[in-house]
């Protein structure tokens, strides 16, 4: 059985950091994709960023502010997010697939696991 669980997620301020991880169990994390999106209300669920093969990947609104990183030992995928801004508020969600190819890395129905999200709200 596969699972992915977000941690980490909370209130923050602007201008603030905050660093998500998910834990993966279930599968061979080494040959997974493991990516973030993040979906805020009334939106589509947006790419935030992306693990695959060794090198990253970032959506355009989070580029210089947000790094992935994955500990294949621990089977954990990580976010550091900073400066943290009021549209950055969404429900953050990991994801994982074996399969992806570059061009479909930021599309999500593309990846196959999932996880249950954590909030992330940034208000003053």
């Amino acid at each position: 059985q596969v699972q992915l669980v977000e941690s980490g997620g909370g209130l923050v301020q602007p201008g603030d950091s905050l660093r998500l991880s998910c834990a993966v169990s279930g599968l061979t994390f080494r040959n997974y994709a493991m990516g973030w999106f993040r979906q805020a209300p009334g939106k589509e669920r947006e790419f935030v960023a992306a693990v695959r093969m060794g090198r990253t990947y970032y959506g355009d609104s989070v580029k210089g502010r947000f790094t992935i990183s994955r500990d294949n030992a621990k089977s954990t995928v990580d976010l550091q997010m900073n400066s943290l801004k009021a549209e950055d508020t969404a429900v953050y969600f990991c994801a994982a697939d074996s399969r992806l190819i570059v061009s479909t890395i930021a599309t999500a129905h593309q990846w196959n696991y999932w996880g249950q999200g954590t909030q992330v709200t940034v208000s003053s």
